[in-house]
């Protein structure tokens, strides 16, 4: 009898330490959306994400389940060995647009990569290489943070909080882009350089959001090929234009542990409730 419990408690222990390197977090939501005068619908989601970590080693996995089986939607590999992160991308997702006039990438490209960056104590920078060859290289300097990839197509992003405004500038292939974060009188907004606005008023818990998303002009489709190396890369579809318009929408928190959203679109003049859970 001693060695049965003996080894009860062996087998207690030793699960109990497998799971205490696993997180598991999660959302679920319903959506209904009366579509303004087009027929109603309602919508489901529910995600699921396992963190497992060992040492410095961590393995992040991300997942559908609102389908008849689970569906992989990331899996992220990190190890840091001293001064050396490897970080793997396993999960090559879909990234072929599923409709021909957003302005999507026309043909499937694979998107597993792997990054190895090295901390070097010069400046406070970290000096990475990805599996295509680019040279990452990124820092903090004077309150500044400073992002660049250099490669076919060179990326650099940098973010700084100045005077109560968060801003970050990224500049692509020369085609640069912004945003801007700051409070006033309570109230969170948000500016991009694509004129899109967002003002977030009321406390944690009871909130409004008003946004604006700018008009969106018609884009010509640019031709590609399924091994990328034409000159438009993959290719884009057409994007079609939009007009201008607005929502509005006021979160509550339940005490049942839910939130409840109500959203108003002036883009088709449609309500939108959904219940969602964050665990």
């Amino acid at each position: 009898m001693k060695k049965l419990i003996a080894l009860f408690g062996a087998t207690t222990l030793a699960s109990t330490s497998a799971v205490a390197g696993i997180a598991l977090s999660g959302t679920a939501s319903v959506t209904y959306d009366d579509n303004g005068s087009s027929p109603s619908a309602t919508s489901y989601d529910a995600d699921m994400t396992i963190v497992g970590t060992n040492g410095g080693t961590t393995l992040t996995a991300s997942y559908d389940m609102e389908k008849a089986s689970l569906t992989t939607t990331a899996v992220d590999l990190a190890s840091v060995i001293g001064p050396v992160t490897i970080a793997a991308d396993m999960f090559d997702e879909v990234s072929k647009a599923t409709t021909t006039s957003g302005g999507g990438q026309q043909y499937e490209s694979t998107d597993t990569s792997v990054t190895v960056s090295l901390d070097v104590p010069v400046g406070d920078m970290s000096i990475g290489i990805n599996n295509s060859g680019d040279v990452v290289l990124s820092g903090t300097f004077s309150g500044v943070t400073v992002s660049a990839t250099i490669g076919d197509t060179e990326v650099i992003t940098a973010s700084a909080a100045i005077a109560g405004v968060d801003m970050s500038v990224t500049n692509s292939g020369g085609s640069t882009t912004w945003t801007l974060d700051t409070t006033v009188s309570g109230i969170d907004l948000t500016l991009t350089s694509a004129q899109k606005i967002t003002a977030a008023f009321g406390l944690a818990g009871n909130t409004m959001t008003v946004t604006h998303n700018p008009a969106v002009a018609s884009v010509a489709a640019k031709s590609g090929n399924s091994s990328g190396a034409s000159t438009n890369g993959y290719g884009k579809f057409k994007l079609i234009s939009a007009n201008a318009y607005s929502t509005v929408a006021i979160a509550r928190d339940l005490t049942s542990g839910a939130t409840l959203t109500a959203t108003y679109s002036g883009k088709d003049d449609s309500l939108t409730l959904k219940a969602a859970v964050t665990f």
